[in-house]
């Protein structure tokens, strides 16, 4: 059950630009009202987070191995990437490979001292999906260096840190080796600086007034009320899940909270007062704006966890999605918190589907297939001696590092696969 908290009105036009004058002293006596509103669990949107589970670290490891001379990777090279794959601790690189034989194929190489190591490949499949994933990304290469610059556009200064960049990448739909393959042909656009902390950011170095436009405003036409868009008090679309049950007070205050006026998340809002509703609603419409850059409508909440300073944003900016959650839904499925734009979904259905994500969802039933045919022991699997054996689910068997890589591979692998602090 959706519900909407403001009319349809065809109208075209809208003023980008900061409310100030009459506005202002509206914005700055309206202080946060202390509305909890309860979090209800979608079971909609909780099934397009757990469809995707393990999908970004396998789609990143056929990156990886696909960009390397050999087309197929010793497991202890694979072991430095382990913290951008995002694994858990307690899952070894090897084990995590194995679970997918319809994507990756296992094979041997033998190091200086003669002794069977691991290795990873791609199979013939995952090898031509991968190319045409290759094929969509050049297609939609002018959109994907639009959402980098919106990105960059939300922020104060238009730079942000790479790990930042690295943390939405996937999200963005930026090619994993974007710093090498995506950043250099477009230097015109962006370059690598040195940050006050000496790390190195993406700097914008350009600013585009048609992309300063937020989603919002460029459906202000079709969704909101003339007089609001005259006005600037932009509504957000607002749903909640079956069931939710929302009180007189939090209704007459949501409201209220949408008449405000809107600040565009690509205008300056430095004259806003941190402690107001009106502020609060800014820090709505850069996540919404956010939100709407990523393909999916969706991102892991840590990964806007260190955006506060970039985005200018207040202390615990990201109470918002809890207290707001008929804008966002929190899923908490894979173990992990998962920030969704629910006006992006209708049901466990994207209503704008990114050519990119369509390969990705061929990858993820390229995966499961592979799971379920690995269960019936349909896989054969080659040892470091040549001889090959079904490849049937036991964790057990590869419970330990000896097991696991056929007490061969000590020299590389004898420690834990803890996360491994190193840029590769």
């Amino acid at each position: 059950m959706v519900s909407w908290l403001f009319s349809r009105v065809k109208f075209c036009g809208f003023p980008c630009k900061n409310q100030r004058g009459s506005n202002l002293n509206h914005l700055q006596s309206r202080y946060l009202v202390n509305i909890k509103l309860k979090w209800v669990k979608d079971k909609d949107l909780d099934s397009v987070v757990s469809a995707e589970k393990d999908l970004k670290a396998v789609c990143f490891l056929v990156s990886i191995i696909s960009s390397s001379l050999e087309q197929c990777v010793p497991i202890y090279r694979l072991r430095c990437h382990r913290r951008q794959l995002g694994l858990p601790n307690d899952v070894k690189m090897s084990t995590f490979i194995r679970r997918y034989p319809s994507i990756f194929h296992e094979s041997h190489i033998r190091d200086s001292a003669g002794t069977p190591v691991p290795s990873f490949g791609l199979t013939p499949e995952a090898r031509e999906l991968y190319e045409e994933e290759i094929v969509v990304v050049r297609q939609c290469w002018t959109d994907i260096r639009s959402r980098l610059c919106r990105l960059l556009m939300l922020t104060s200064g238009t730079t942000l840190p790479l790990q930042t960049i690295d943390q939405l990448r996937w999200d963005m739909g930026l090619p994993y080796d974007y710093r090498n393959s995506f950043i250099p042909y477009n230097h015109d656009l962006f370059s690598f600086v040195q940050l006050r902390d000496d790390r190195v950011g993406l700097k914008l170095l350009s600013w585009d007034d048609d992309l300063a436009v937020s989603e919002l405003q460029k459906n202000a036409g079709s969704q909101q009320v003339e007089e609001d868009v005259r006005n600037g008090c932009l509504a957000f679309p607002i749903g909640f899940t079956r069931g939710f049950g929302l009180r007189r007070k939090c209704m007459d205050w949501l409201k209220e909270w949408q008449k405000l006026p809107y600040t565009s998340p690509y205008c300056d809002a430095s004259h806003l007062d941190p402690r107001t509703d009106a502020s609060e609603k800014r820090i709505v419409g850069v996540f919404h704006e956010l939100l709407h850059l990523t393909l999916q409508k969706k991102t892991e909440r840590k990964n806007v966890s260190n955006l506060r300073k970039p985005f200018s944003m207040p202390q615990k900016f990201t109470k918002v999605f809890e207290r707001h959650p008929g804008i966002f839904y929190i899923s908490k499925k894979n173990d992990t918190q998962t920030v969704i734009l629910r006006e992006a979904y209708d049901g466990d259905k994207l209503l704008q589907k990114h050519p990119l994500v369509s390969i990705r969802e061929k990858f993820a039933n390229m995966s499961r297939k592979g799971q379920l045919d690995r269960s019936r022991g349909l896989y054969k699997k080659e040892d470091p001696f040549g001889h090959f054996h079904h490849d049937e689910v036991d964790e057990t068997r590869y419970s330990s590092e000896e097991m696991s890589d056929y007490n061969l591979l000590s020299e590389y692998d004898s420690e834990s696969d803890d996360p491994i602090d190193n840029n590769c």
